[in-house]
């Protein structure tokens, strides 16, 4: 069916701490100045991006991972939902502290396919910019008393980071992105989001954002170790430089950086790809097609070799 790429388009989500950085560093045509997230590449029923080229223009990724399933050699047993979804986020302001279950709490207590591990690759970062990333407690008992007490700066863990720093967040990790940091996320196809801290803010209304203090400390892992990360095994292919940032049971993610020219051939059943950085052209057979810093696209499993030509930084991923 398609001997090219499939390129997305991106989905705006409003927050009430976003900017407009994912205007001002990818160009993109965002509705507000209070845009927090582009869900780049994403079949979840919230935000399903449209196809902008080949035989499916205009229907959407969750209609093509569902009637073209040859596309993702996904199997006709198959009833699982599309398993990932890449997002660049733009936090003006802190994000809420919180927390996502895993996929077993996912099912049993909101009826929904996935919980939600994720990752982040620092786009860029503030002088100073901090996340919060994991908690102090040693007991379930002390979790809940610093819960309930808002004993913050006792609980949380603090940890500052910069551009082309990377975060593995599994499910149950309480965390929370700072002001001043643009990440792409990595995560699976989950929008549940248990909800700690909000920092008393409150909407256009006056009102707060509910809190789900019940639900995140059932979720939230006890002795957490999350770390950033900023040491990784290269591998060089010609042209390219590929570094491994994480592989675990539901997606690999590397960083990919061109210099040239370079022939890949797929390994997995396909391949999502982000560009975060500079411009060239991917080229299918005879045909080339552009590529420029926010384009994100997916390599389907009926194109088996291809062609990256460029000065280019790429963020990609499977399962």
């Amino acid at each position: 069916m398609y001997s090219e790429p499939i390129f997305l388009q991106p989905v705006f989500q409003e927050r009430i701490w976003g900017g407009q950085k994912l205007q001002a560093d990818f160009n993109y045509a965002i509705p507000s100045d209070h845009t927090g997230e582009a869900w780049g590449i994403s079949a979840h029923p919230n935000g399903p991006n449209l196809i902008e080229n080949g035989p499916l223009k205009g229907k959407t990724l969750r209609q093509a991972w569902n009637e073209y399933g040859e596309l993702f050699n996904r199997k006709a047993d198959n009833n699982e939902d599309y398993p990932l979804l890449v997002k660049i986020l733009d936090a003006k302001t802190d994000l809420s502290v919180q927390v996502h279950p895993d996929d077993s709490y996912a099912r049993e207590v909101e009826n929904q396919p996935y919980g939600k591990t994720e990752c982040w690759y620092v786009l860029s970062a503030e002088p100073d910019a901090e996340l919060v990333l994991g908690h102090h407690a040693k007991t379930r008992e002390e979790l809940d008393q610093l819960l309930a007490a808002g004993e913050w700066d006792k609980l949380l863990k603090r940890v500052k980071v910069k551009a082309g720093d990377f975060v593995h967040v599994p499910s149950g990790t309480i965390h929370a992105i700072g002001s001043g940091i643009v990440i792409l996320e990595t995560q699976q196809s989950s929008d549940i989001t248990y909800r700690v801290y909000d920092y008393d803010r409150t909407d256009a209304e006056g009102n707060k954002r509910e809190l789900h203090l019940d639900k995140a400390a059932d979720v939230t892992t006890i002795l957490d170790q999350p770390a950033v990360a900023n040491q990784f095994d290269l591998v060089t292919e010609g042209d390219l430089t590929i570094k491994r940032l994480v592989e675990d049971p539901y997606f690999t993610v590397e960083h990919w950086e061109l210099g040239g020219t370079v022939k890949r051939e797929l390994t997995s059943d396909f391949l999502q790809v982000s560009v975060v950085e500079g411009n060239g052209k991917i080229v299918v057979g005879d045909a080339a097609f552009d590529l420029e810093k926010g384009t994100n696209f997916i390599v389907p499993n009926t194109v088996k070799g291809y062609k990256l030509t460029g000065e280019a930084s790429f963020i990609v991923s499977w399962v």
